[in-house]
């Protein structure tokens, strides 16, 4: 189902200690914005807007890279932050759509947290995560403690979801007393209708510096590992030259391809649609389409990275094997590497390019062309 998305990012997080805002920290190798950020998209956001104080906007930017998403400036408080976001996915949604709202400093939302807000909106103005109490209240007086009874009382969470012309009147209506405290809050001064959906703990908030000790055990665990091969191979034809992994290799001919025919590249491409279940780099890219003559096969990689960053994904590593009597490989190799990384924003260190031969077997080893395999390793949202 359709559905767009507010990231509210904007908060400056000074309960979690010194440094950055908690939405812009790390946590196991990645702020907590994009934790939800590529969360949100996989499960379908489209648009995703992220809200981001003004002052941050370049470090998000930075932080975010690769993400289809949009952002808008955040105000002096949550409710003007969430009222920004709306704004912009107003301007790109349909008004009857809807819109789930979320705080970024709740990373481990999923996928099936967003089908269940979605199935308990469509029979109530909005629809939230909801944790029954299962602690003893206390309050506390001049007195001293005192228990409070916790029957019919519920924690909150986000992300929460509303049809997005309904949130937006709520949120224009609002008088208060205060701040709301949830986007739900706004919908119940409105006379809305609010539906529960199932809570989950790891939708946590992160406060406190001891939450993000939590959250970095917890990380772990909400990540799947993905394996992804390709292969491909082209003969020589006449030329001095070939492309070999973005790098101009110079031999004594070229090679045949409706592309560059680069085949470091061409096998790559296909390991990485192959990790994602996208099929292969001939149904993205038809040998029969005209527009694809002579491109230059880094466009083909930049597509394949560009599925796996609309799901959530993350390239591990990259191992490629290049097949071949001659040309020599070793020479280029480093420079094979470092342009690979440099597709992939990976570390060198990442990516390996190695060659070897069929000792004289087969139609490489006959010198008529040359193959090449690839493997990648993809980390995608659980």
């Amino acid at each position: 189902m359709k559905f767009s998305a507010v990231l509210v990012a904007a908060g400056s997080g000074l309960r979690a200690g010194p440094g950055l805002p908690k939405a812009w920290r790390q946590l196991a190798g990645r702020t907590v914005a994009r934790w939800s950020a590529e969360s949100l998209l996989a499960a379908g956001a489209d648009p995703l807007v992220v809200v981001v104080a003004t002052d941050m906007m370049p470090f998000a930017a930075e932080s975010l890279a690769g993400l289809d998403i949009q952002f808008a400036s955040g105000g002096a408080s949550r409710a003007e932050s969430v009222r920004a976001g709306l704004t912009t996915a107003a301007s790109v949604s349909e008004p009857d759509g809807f819109v789930l709202i979320h705080d970024a400093a709740r990373p481990f939302v999923m996928r099936r947290h967003v089908a269940d807000l979605l199935a308990a909106l469509t029979h109530a103005d909005g629809a939230v995560p909801a944790l029954p109490v299962a602690d003893t209240l206390k309050r506390q007086t001049d007195a001293g403690a005192t228990t409070a009874p916790r029957e019919l009382l519920w924690c909150a969470q986000t992300p929460q979801a509303f049809r997005l012309n309904h949130i937006i009147r709520a949120h224009a209506a609002w008088s208060g007393p205060g701040e709301p405290t949830d986007d739900a809050a706004v919908i119940e001064a409105a006379g809305g209708r609010i539906a529960f959906s199932q809570g989950d703990p790891l939708l946590m908030k992160l406060t406190y510096p001891e939450d993000f000790a939590m959250a970095e055990r917890l990380a772990g665990a909400q990540r799947q590992n993905r394996i992804g091969q390709g292969f491909d191979a082209h003969r020589f034809g006449p030329g001095n030259s070939i492309k070999l992994c973005g790098i101009a290799v110079p031999h004594d001919f070229g090679l045949v391809g409706h592309s560059d025919a680069d085949v470091g590249l061409h096998a790559l491409t296909d390991a990485l649609l192959g990790a994602i279940g996208a099929a292969d780099i001939g149904e993205h890219f038809p040998p029969s389409d005209p527009q694809w003559r002579g491109a230059s096969s880094d466009r083909f990689v930049s597509h394949a990275l560009s599925l796996i960053h609309s799901r959530g994904g993350q390239v591990i590593n990259a191992d490629i094997t290049l097949i071949c009597e001659a040309p020599k490989v070793k020479p280029h190799r480093q420079a094979m590497r470092e342009r690979i990384a440099q597709m992939l924003d990976l570390p060198v260190e990442a990516v390996s390019v190695k060659a070897t031969t069929t000792e004289g077997m087969g139609f490489t080893g006959r010198s008529e062309g040359l193959a090449a395999q690839a493997v990648v390793s993809v980390s995608l949202p659980a």
